[in-house]
């Protein structure tokens, strides 16, 4: 092992777990040979390095900014009114030169570079504990932690492609910041397997829930988190962006050189052998939808808690209110203040179904749709996500018609720009007076989305395959989500035919997932995987301005961004440091 300053040490913090960095020991003892002591039999110096590993994951709670990501969706726009980084990210204001919090180039290669180091030299740590992997099997605990850092790598590498593409692959060796290095471009095609290959060889290695000390290693990476990450990874790769038409054809960093539809099988098995292995009564595990859809982002821990397969730890551990004070309405004072941050769009909000599964514009619905009373009878969701003129809210009913108590004229605060605020993850505060602190982390997987990446993949594989009616098992994965969503089931169809077609399915699915996954950091992704953002922006994101006359509301429907998309949009733009300074480095089309 060298003996040489660790200059990337600097930079340990451990931002988004609860323990004790490295500020009581002097930056210059920050060797390899401290960290990863052959005396430490408990490796506390080394968890702790794999602690900082585990920060670059970023917490998604109004995490761009102080925005949601998906406010640069057509799921909603951000309240603020200066032009900050999720409003540049919208409307396409970035470029090599001017970079975003969410590009992430130079943070995820510092995960790698830290994960390498890891990998290289935990292996000289005494450790005597060992853990159970999914099989029972005992696993030395550096195995374990080695194979978490393997995660995270390969995590990392997943993140830098579905913005970029194909990155270069720098193998195992930790270089130093500064080091001259040319390494060119792996293709999309390398980088797919490369992800895929190294989630295989680490699953046996990984602790499996439930895990025996929740309350210090409940956050830990385990087995079915792996198979969940590769669920999701070989889901892009089959997607329009990356295997159907990627943005430039026969360039092979974009995309594959031709589509497969195979691709669509091998995700939609992935999704299958999960849901065998790890959902209710799998093989290894009983990852399942929890009863309660609100539930999913209030409780992590615990035997009644088995739909979060991976979440990334709130800051420090603690409970705190950030989620409400920063997203909740204004109107309110001291503990119960919000902000209002978010304005979620009336695209999204005509996107929940009524109560019966049925789109809103569909006359066999058994509730009648009409504007003045439009959140009548609709999916339990749209409450869930989204709060309204009308929404009982801290023991009151919010107005937020324009000189509302919740919307009020000429403020200074940031308010509503939609009528609407943001719902989803925040407490059950409909009868309290004000805010508590409550435990917020972000979740990363879920075992909805397994479901719904099966349910795509499946239905994909099958329109390709030239089937015309929908699979049993898909509609029965999508039916099993509005079950729990509270959807009316009286004739066990949940508003799922089941003479269903492939392609009534394949919009049914995209929508699923839009309202069951809505600010979870999937939309934005998804309209560019499937190539839809062009088609989604050449319309105006609309809200709802509200006047109150002589005691009724008047609706009027109103434009609140416009914000076309340009192709060249579907992948970021590779720093121009990078490509600068790198001869091998090839810019994405259109940059």
């Amino acid at each position: 092992m060298k003996n040489k300053l660790y200059i990337i040490l600097i930079g340990l913090f451990c931002t988004l777990w609860s323990c004790n960095d490295y500020e009581d020991v002097p930056v210059e003892k920050h060797t390899l040979e401290y960290v990863f002591s052959t005396t430490d039999s408990l490796g506390v110096d080394a968890k702790r390095y794999l602690n900082n590993i585990y920060s670059v994951l970023r917490y998604g709670h109004n995490g761009i900014d102080g925005d949601y990501l998906d406010a640069a969706s057509d799921d909603a726009v951000t309240s603020v009114n200066s032009e900050n980084q999720i409003y540049q990210l919208q409307v396409g204001r970035y470029s090599p030169f001017v970079r975003l919090t969410d590009m992430g180039w130079a943070n995820y290669y510092r995960g790698i570079r830290w994960s390498n180091t890891f990998i290289n030299n935990i292996d000289v740590v005494p450790f005597m504990q060992t853990y159970n992997n999914h099989a029972g099997t005992k696993i030395p605990l550096n195995r374990a932690l080695k194979a978490e850092a393997r995660f995270f790598k390969a995590l990392y590498y997943f993140e830098l492609v579905k913005r970029y593409g194909g990155v270069p692959l720098v193998g195992d060796i930790p270089y130093e910041l500064g080091e001259p290095m040319e390494f060119p471009r792996n293709t999309f095609d390398e980088c797919i397997e490369y992800i895929v290959n190294e989630l295989d060889n680490i699953k046996d290695s990984l602790r499996s829930v439930p895990i025996a000390n929740v309350g210090a290693d409940g956050h830990v990476v385990t087995s079915g988190a792996a198979m969940a990450l590769k669920t999701r990874v070989l889901l892009y790769a089959a997607s329009p962006l990356f295997n159907e038409s990627p943005i430039e054809a026969g360039n092979p960093y974009v995309g594959y050189d031709k589509y497969d539809p195979a691709r669509w099988k091998r995700a939609a098995d992935a999704a299958e052998n999960f849901i065998k292995d790890w959902g209710p009564g799998g093989n290894y595990g009983g990852y399942a939808l929890m009863n309660d859809f609100r539930d999913v982002f209030l409780y992590y821990y615990g035997p009644s808690t088995n739909e979060v397969i991976f979440h990334v730890q709130v800051q420090d551990g603690q409970k705190k209110r950030d989620v409400e004070v920063n997203n909740g309405p204004i109107g309110f004072s001291s503990e119960a203040k919000g902000n209002g941050r978010t304005s979620p769009t009336q695209n999204l909000v005509d996107a929940f179904p009524m109560k019966d599964g049925k789109p809103i514009s569909d006359m066999s619905s058994k509730y009648t749709y009409s504007e003045q009373s439009m959140y009548d009878n609709r999916d339990p969701r749209l409450d869930y996500t989204v709060l309204h003129n009308g929404s009982r809210w801290l023991s009151s009913v919010l107005a937020t018609y324009i000189g509302g108590r919740n919307n009020p004229s000429g403020t200074t605060e940031t308010t509503t720009k939609t009528s609407y605020y943001l719902r989803k993850f925040m407490g059950k505060y409909e009868d309290k007076e004000k805010y508590e602190e409550t435990l917020r982390n972000w979740v990363l997987f879920r075992y909805a989305e397994i479901l719904l990446n099966y349910a795509e993949a499946k239905n994909e594989y099958d329109l390709a395959s030239s089937k015309t009616t929908a699979d049993a098992k898909v509609i029965e994965y999508i039916r099993e989500i509005r079950k729990r969503a509270g959807i009316d089931g009286d004739d066990g169809t949940y508003g799922i035919a089941g003479n269903t077609t492939c392609v009534a399915m394949r919009e049914l699915i995209r929508n699923e997932r839009r309202i069951e996954m809505a600010f979870e950091e999937q939309r934005f992704w998804d309209i560019r995987r499937w190539k839809t953002a062009e088609e989604i922006f050449n319309s105006p994101l609309r809200g709802l301005a509200l006047v109150m006359r002589t005691g009724n509301i008047q609706i009027e429907h109103i434009d609140v961004l416009n914000a076309k998309f340009d192709p060249k949009r579907y992948l970021y733009p590779i720093p121009y440091s990078e490509v600068n300074k790198n001869s091998n480095m090839v810019q994405n089309p259109g940059w």
